[in-house]
C-alpha cells in the first residue's frame, strides 16, 4: 500500500473509532468489544482476511458470566445493583463477572478471559451476596437476581477467623503491628494541693500565768528568724522560782542545780538563766524568743493582757521545705509505690514543672471520694509555693516491662475486649484479651496476646464485622435450607 493509501487508511479508521465511541455508550456496547469490532474493521482496510479475526460472536463471549452491577454509560462513578436510566433516559450498561477490573491482575493478560478453574476443595453452602442472614446448600439468586456466593471447606472457621484477598486488604487500609515486651510510658494526673511541713511549725505558749508586758513588732506574715525576741512578760511564779535560783547562786548551795531546772520548766529560755547566773540577779521581766526561724502564722499576744498556762501566743512555721498532698483513684492505688518519680506544676506559677519523689502513701482512703493520699515534700527556698495552692501532678507510673499493643488494636466494646491476629496468607482471628493500663498511645495486654504476636491496628472494625458474620452464617447453615 502506498503511502497515500496509508494516510487515507488512518483517516477510516479514526472516523470509526469517533462513531464506535459515540454510539457505543447507547448500544450496550463494552471495552472489549469495541476493540474487537476495530480490530475487524483494520483487518478489512489492509486487506487481511476478515473471517481470521475475533467476530461478534466472539465478542459476546468474552463478555460471558452473569451481570453483576450496572455502570453508567459516560464512565461515571455511579453503579447499580440493578437496571436503571440515566436522568437524559440512557440505560446503565451492564457490567458481567468476565469484565470486572480486579485489584490483583494476573501476569498473563489472557488469562482474564479464561474460565476460572473450578476448585478442589468441597463446597460448604451459599451465602447472600449483599451479606444478609441468609444460606442455601444450593446455587440460588437473591431478589434482585445476584447469584448466592459459596462458601469452601477451609476458607471460614467456625472460631470467626476469616480470610481476607490481597487486593481486600490494600482497599479497606489493614496496617499490622507486632506485640512487643517493653516498659509502658504510663503516667496519672492527679489534683494536689500545696500544704505545710508538720514537723516545723512551733506554737509558743507560757507554762505558768502571766501577764504580757511587751510584744515586738511582728504581725500574722511577718518573717523572723530564730532567737528573735517576741514579748517580755511578768510572772509571779517564774519570778519566784528566779529570786530562789539566784539565792542558790550566791550561796552556791546544793540547791542550785534543782532551782536551775525548776525555771526551765516553767518555759524560761536556758540564754535568760545563764546571764542571770553570771550576774547574779534576778529579771522581773522575762523575753521569750522564738524557737525557730520562718514565717508568723497567728499572733496572739497583746501588749498588757494576762494569759493563762498553755494559751497560744504566736505560730511560726518554717516554709522552706512544703508538701504537696495529692489524691488518686482507688483502683491506681496498686500501681504507685513509695519513691515513685512525680512531676508537679502549679496553676499561679509559670515555668517548668517540679520533679519530686512520693514521701508517704497514707494508710486509708476517704470513704466520701474514695481516693488515697499522697505526700511529696518539695524545697521552697524563696517562698514561692505558699499553703493551699493547687497543683497538678503526673505520677510516673511502674516501668516494667508489660505485653503492649497500640491502643488502635483493641476493639473495646464495653463488654469485651478484642485483638485481630494476623495468621498469615491474609488469614485473621479475633482473640479476646484482658487490658491494664494505657499511656503513649499503647496499652497493656494482660492476657489474651504474647509479644511476637502480629495485631491488626488498623481497620479492626472491617475485619471484626466480617468475623462475626461468618461466624453467624456458619452457625445459621444447615442441610434443611431452602432452597
Amino acid at each position: 500500500m502506498s503511502v497515500l493509501g496509508k494516510l487515507a487508511a488512518t483517516a477510516v479508521i479514526a472516523g470509526t473509532a469517533g462513531w464506535i465511541g459515540l454510539t457505543a455508550g447507547e448500544k450496550g456496547i463494552t471495552v472489549a468489544s469495541l476493540r474487537i469490532m476495530a480490530e475487524v474493521q483494520l483487518a478489512e482496510l489492509v486487506g487481511n482476511d476478515a473471517a481470521a479475526m475475533p467476530g461478534p460472536d466472539d465478542a459476546q463471549a468474552a463478555s460471558a458470566g452473569p451481570i453483576i452491577y450496572w455502570r453508567h454509560p459516560d464512565g461515571l462513578p455511579e453503579w447499580r445493583a440493578s437496571e436503571a436510566k440515566t436522568i437524559d433516559g440512557r440505560a446503565f450498561l451492564p457490567v458481567r463477572s468476565s469484565e470486572d477490573l480486579s485489584l490483583n491482575p494476573s501476569p498473563d493478560p489472557a488469562a482474564e478471559l479464561a474460565p476460572v478453574a473450578e476448585t478442589e476443595r468441597s463446597i460448604l453452602y451459599y451465602r447472600n451476596p449483599m451479606g444478609l442472614p441468609d444460606t442455601s446448600p444450593v446455587p440460588k439468586k437473591d431478589s434482585m437476581g445476584m447469584d448466592y456466593i459459596a462458601v469452601y471447606e477451609g476458607g471460614d472457621s467456625d472460631d470467626g477467623s476469616v480470610t481476607v484477598s490481597p487486593g481486600k486488604l490494600q482497599r479497606t487500609g489493614v496496617r499490622t503491628s507486632e506485640a512487643v515486651l517493653a516498659p509502658l510510658a504510663a503516667s496519672l494526673r492527679a489534683p494536689g494541693i500545696v500544704m505545710l511541713d508538720e514537723r516545723k511549725i512551733s506554737v509558743i505558749s507560757l507554762r505558768a500565768d502571766a501577764f504580757i508586758e511587751t510584744v515586738a513588732d511582728v504581725t500574722t506574715g511577718s518573717t523572723i528568724a530564730k532567737g528573735a525576741p517576741l514579748v517580755t512578760l511578768y510572772s509571779p511564779e517564774i519570778a519566784a522560782a528566779l529570786a530562789q535560783f539566784v539565792s542558790d547562786v550566791r550561796s552556791e548551795g546544793r540547791q542550785r542545780e534543782g532551782a536551775r531546772q525548776r525555771l526551765k520548766n516553767l518555759g524560761v529560755p536556758g540564754e535568760v538563766i545563764d546571764r542571770i547566773a553570771a550576774e547574779g540577779l534576778a529579771s522581773v521581766s522575762i523575753p521569750i524568743m522564738a524557737p525557730r526561724g520562718g514565717v508568723v502564722l497567728e499572733r496572739m499576744a497583746v501588749e498588757g493582757m494576762m494569759s493563762e498556762a498553755g494559751e497560744t501566743l504566736f505560730r511560726i512555721a518554717d516554709t522552706s521545705t512544703v508538701w504537696v498532698i495529692a489524691e488518686v483513684p482507688e483502683s491506681a492505688l496498686m500501681d504507685i509505690a513509695t519513691g515513685s518519680e512525680v512531676r508537679v506544676s502549679f496553676q499561679g506559677l509559670a515555668g517548668a514543672p517540679m520533679t519530686g519523689k512520693i514521701d508517704t502513701i497514707y494508710p486509708e482512703l476517704d470513704m466520701m471520694t474514695r481516693t488515697g493520699k499522697l505526700r511529696i515534700e518539695l524545697p521552697n527556698p524563696d517562698g514561692r509555693l505558699r499553703p493551699n495552692m493547687f497543683a497538678d501532678v503526673e505520677i510516673m507510673l511502674d516501668q516494667t516491662p508489660v505485653v503492649q499493643v497500640p491502643e488502635g488494636a483493641v476493639i473495646d466494646s464495653g463488654d469485651r475486649q478484642v485483638v485481630i491476629l494476623d495468621l498469615g496468607e491474609g488469614r485473621f482471628r479475633p482473640e479476646p484479651v484482658t487490658v491494664g493500663r494505657r499511656g503513649g498511645g499503647r496499652i497493656e495486654i494482660v492476657s489474651g496476646v504474647a509479644a511476637g504476636d502480629i495485631v491488626v491496628s488498623s481497620a479492626t472494625f472491617l475485619i471484626d464485622a466480617e468475623s462475626n458474620l461468618n461466624a453467624a452464617l456458619a452457625a445459621l447453615a444447615a442441610p434443611e435450607a431452602n432452597p
